[in-house]
């Protein structure tokens, strides 16, 4: 399944999603936002369960924003994952 998200309060304009049935990402690609940080941060949960790349990245802050690009992907998870 593919989930589209559109993220709020980082650079990032998109986050789009590959789960496999059983909750497995397959994919994450990040349409802006900073480019070496976020082909890091999918190339890092690739393969992971989405349940822990959730609890990794949940709650991680850029510069007082409240929210980050990893942060924000973990809440494209938690919703892609409600699809299921």
């Amino acid at each position: 399944m593919t989930y589209n998200f559109t993220p709020k309060g980082v650079c990032s304009k998109k986050i789009s999603i590959d789960l496999s049935p059983d909750g497995i990402i397959e994919n994450v690609a990040f349409n802006g936002g900073c480019n070496g940080n976020t082909q890091g941060v999918s190339a890092l949960v690739k393969g992971m369960k989405a349940e822990d790349a959730i609890s990794k990245l949940s709650g991680i802050n850029c510069n007082g924003r409240g929210t980050s690009c990893p942060d924000q992907l973990s809440r494209a998870l938690k919703e892609a994952l409600e699809l299921i």
